[in-house]
């Protein structure tokens, strides 16, 4: 156990870290067309060599660009980072299970059990269990959105200042007065983000009804993106926004792209499990797991939080069948994460001494509002009133569903690999079309 201990911490220590700027600032550079650090700023309205510039004119979509880059960009990197500290791991007691009875190990399970689910039965005292698991996702949708066509629209902030209506002629307060506030910036944006999870676990039965466990994940993230915008004039020119040249010959459209790729430690999770009712056909036990925030955030390695899970367990055996269901709760500490109430419900089946199937339907339910709420539609009231609509992304809750099937194959005494596949079944959050995990436990 001791040398167990020792590995994994030669692991963690000696796990590399790849990065050039972090991944978080290229995903707000997608909305950045100008120089600094504001998005949708208008360099060439703004640009004091341009004698025909007026610079206040530069800032105008600001305010609207920062609203929604905020929120969107902040619940992209915080569903990453969930994302990654919630992947795929392990059950804590895969394999064989025992209990001790006069010093005699006696059985407690037919099958290797589960891949994700848990299940009633710990370890047994004094045995431990080592996986090693590689899991891997293209992130496709928000909200059912396809990632590579999320669309934005930007308005004009609503310039009411003292002496505006005697300049403009109308009523300031009122968006679209002066007429230049009726003009937009649309934005299109594509994101390509890749994800992979390998995690050694280790968990060690303290007796034979309290396991332990260790959860260190190596995490590579990366991410490709463009942004292309587009001034939408509104009335004849000169024009009044522009991204460069001058009024009489305006740059309307910009582009930005960006790409890297970052690799380090994740959220590292210990675990304790304890069966509390040990008997045929039906077992009950909890399960217990906190995730620390050892990943980068900034790098999209984890998710900058705290976060702490509870699980009541209940499974039951009938010959080689042997269903489980885990009901709890998720706490998670980042401004933009939710907590969520958990359900899995599922099977392992033995089809041979060498083969067990495995079956889980997983949900993990909102709580409370979403972090991503988005921005409501505009109304532009002057010279004639219509509301625009400010993105394609949907208003609706980001309930996660997913099924799982798997097979374990037992290759020698102790030893299984493993193969999952794991689908959405809705569309809340940001989900890919399939998470892959394949791995190896060895129990001894």
């Amino acid at each position: 156990m001791r040398s167990l201990l020792l590995t994994a911490a030669v692991l963690t220590a000696a796990a590399p870290r790849v990065q050039a700027q972090h991944l978080q600032h290229q995903l707000s550079a997608l909305f950045i067309f100008g120089e600094g650090e504001d998005p949708l700023f208008l360099g060439g309205t703004a640009d004091p060599n341009n004698p025909d510039a007026v610079r206040i004119h530069g800032s105008h979509f600001v305010p609207a660009a920062v609203a929604s880059n905020g929120t969107i960009i902040s619940f992209l990197t915080n569903s990453i980072g969930s994302n990654v500290a919630n992947f795929p791991v392990s059950a804590a007691s895969g394999g064989s299970t025992f209990s001790f009875e006069g010093g005699v190990p006696i059985r407690t399970s037919n099958s290797s059990g589960p891949v994700f689910g848990e299940r009633a039965q710990t370890l047994g005292r004094g045995r431990t269990l080592v996986a090693l698991t590689r899991s891997g996702a293209t992130f496709k949708t928000l909200r059912g959105v396809d990632l590579r066509n999320l669309q934005f629209t930007f308005t004009h902030a609503n310039s009411d200042f003292e002496g505006c209506d005697s300049i403009a002629g109308g009523d300031c307060s009122l968006l679209g007065v002066p007429t230049l506030e009726n003009e937009t910036i649309g934005l299109d944006l594509a994101l390509d983000v890749r994800l992979s999870v390998t995690a050694f676990l280790l968990t060690y039965g303290l007796t034979d009804r309290v396991d332990l466990g260790v959860v260190l994940p190596l995490v590579s993230t990366s991410i490709q993106g463009s942004s292309s915008a587009q001034i939408n004039p509104f009335g004849p020119p000169p024009a009044v926004h522009f991204f460069g040249g001058t009024p009489e010959d305006p740059i309307l459209t910009s582009s930005r792209f960006v790409e890297g790729s970052a690799t380090g430690i994740g959220d590292v999770a210990a675990r304790v499990k304890i069966a509390l009712r040990r008997a045929e056909p039906v077992s009950v036990g909890v399960l217990a797991d906190v995730r620390f925030p050892t990943g980068s955030s900034e790098d999209l390695l984890g998710s900058g939080s705290f976060a702490a899970r509870g699980l009541a367990i209940v499974s039951a055996r009938f010959g080689d069948f042997s269903p489980h269901a885990n009901v709890g709760y998720l706490y998670r500490g980042g401004d933009f994460e939710s907590d969520a109430v958990l359900a899995t419900a599922g099977f392992d089946h033995l089809l041979s001494p060498w083969a067990t199937l495995a079956a889980d339907l997983i949900t993990e339910l909102q709580v409370g509002t979403s972090p991503l709420q988005v921005p409501a539609p505009v109304v532009i009231e002057s010279p004639y009133r219509r509301v625009i609509r400010t993105t394609t992304i949907p208003d609706r809750r980001d309930d996660l569903v997913n099924a799982s099937l798997g097979v374990k194959l037992t290759a020698a005494a102790g030893l299984t690999f493993l193969a999952n596949g794991e689908w959405p079944l809705n569309r809340g959050g940001l989900r890919p079309d399939i998470i892959w995990t394949l791995g190896m436990e060895y129990n001894f």
